[in-house]
């Protein structure tokens, strides 16, 4: 069994990754956009802020990964990796249920392919549409959360996918 976390920037690769992860494994696949839509359109005309619904749908993602986890399941969480809370539960929650904790962080540094991807997916509510802040945008590349001490796995995503998947799940131990 284990938990994976994903990171990277939205239009990284991401989605696509986990579930192929999941369809090679059997994992379930946690990802926070459908939580954060599915609250943002459940609220849709009463006044709430972005950030309190991600917060919100995050306790939520939580508690399905912990429960998940629980009932045996090897989990994925996808979701960007921006904050060290994220990889304080990610790291507990796996000690807690006694499996094995991996990271890999979808990788791509290439801000037209990235606003390429995000124009040409079918965005959820919760979803950005485009990268607007070159200097933004190199910040989350650069500040993106890893676990201390832990061997993660960085993939470039502008590859194809194929050349990478044999690597992830090899990491993962699959």
């Amino acid at each position: 069994m284990f938990f994976v976390q994903m990171s990277g920037f939205p239009g990284s690769g991401k989605s696509t990754l986990a579930r192929e992860i999941a369809k090679e494994t059997g994992a379930i696949i946690i990802d926070h956009d459908i939580v954060k839509s599915a609250l943002l359109q459940s609220v849709e005309g009463t006044p709430i802020d972005a950030k309190s619904t991600g917060a919100i749908g995050y306790h939520i993602d939580w508690s399905l990964i912990d429960f998940l986890l629980s009932q045996g399941r090897s989990v994925i969480f996808d979701s960007p990796c921006l904050y060290d809370e994220m990889i304080e539960k990610g790291t507990h929650l796996a000690k807690k249920h006694h499996v094995t904790y991996k990271y890999v962080e979808c990788y791509l540094n290439n801000r037209n392919e990235i606003n390429n991807r995000l124009k040409n997916r079918d965005r959820m509510i919760s979803q950005i549409k485009e990268i607007t802040s070159e200097e933004a945008f190199q910040y989350t590349i650069k500040n993106s959360k890893k676990p201390m001490g832990l061997k993660c796995l960085v993939v470039d995503t502008s590859e194809h996918l194929e050349s990478y998947v044999p690597n992830v799940l090899n990491y993962i131990g699959e």
